[in-house]
């Protein structure tokens, strides 16, 4: 097995399950055009994201990370016309190629994105009396990510999803002593959802055109 083959299996499942779209493919240009890291996820990944938000009926979605936002079109296009997806972003340029691209997806009034530190906006949102989400995508900086889980908890109900992306990082989060800040992340933030009462996790690998890598799901119970 190889990363050509996984990014062959990929693009198959992309065109045969996940048709071109004019709009995703032009918010992917943008991203590149305006230099932003090529880590959106895939066309099929972001398939899978659009299909959990209508497994789950969700009519509220908290995004921590959001980029240029790619993954937040295919999640926002499953909401119900009086939905709402708020997504955070740390870095104002990004969040200006976002706000480009969720304009053009004609999402801009289901769509606010909150620029600045996200335990920041976070810690605002509470103040602000923000109500629960149904689904939380967390997909920022990784070794933050044991601090967003307590945040998550605070804005979740029973039946919220959790979602964490880029667990596997390439096998080594199986590694207790990797000195990779991304990985002790990770590896802190599926301890804390094992540790949780009111969780039930698990995490899966993946292989395909992002690489090996993998993503924690958790169910909020109460």
């Amino acid at each position: 097995m190889s990363q050509k083959q996984w990014t062959a299996v990929d693009r198959y499942f992309s065109e045969t399950l996940v048709p071109s779209d004019p709009v995703l493919d032009a918010a992917l240009q943008a991203n590149t055009k305006a230099g932003l890291p090529a880590i959106d996820v895939a066309p099929n990944q972001g398939k899978f994201l659009q299909l959990l938000v209508q497994l789950r009926g969700a009519r509220r979605i908290l995004e921590i990370g959001t980029l240029g936002g790619y993954s937040s079109i295919w999640m926002a296009r499953a909401l119900p016309a009086d939905g709402h997806l708020t997504t955070l972003e740390f870095s104002p340029k990004h969040a200006e190629v976002a706000r480009a691209n969720i304009a053009r997806a004609g999402l801009q009034k289901i769509v606010e994105i909150r620029v600045g530190p996200a335990l920041e906006t976070l810690a605002n949102m509470e103040k602000e009396g923000t109500e629960p989400f149904d689904l939380i995508f967390i997909d920022a900086d990784k070794p933050n990510n044991p601090n967003y889980l307590p945040w998550a908890l605070k804005f979740s109900r029973p039946g919220t999803l959790l979602i964490g992306d880029n667990i596997v990082r390439e096998g080594e989060v199986a590694d207790p002593s990797s000195t990779d800040p991304n990985v002790q992340g990770q590896r802190r933030f599926l301890e804390l959802m094992a540790a949780e009462p009111r969780l039930s996790a698990t995490a899966l690998q993946t292989v395909g055109s992002k690489g090996y890598d993998g993503f924690a799901m958790a169910l909020v119970l109460g």
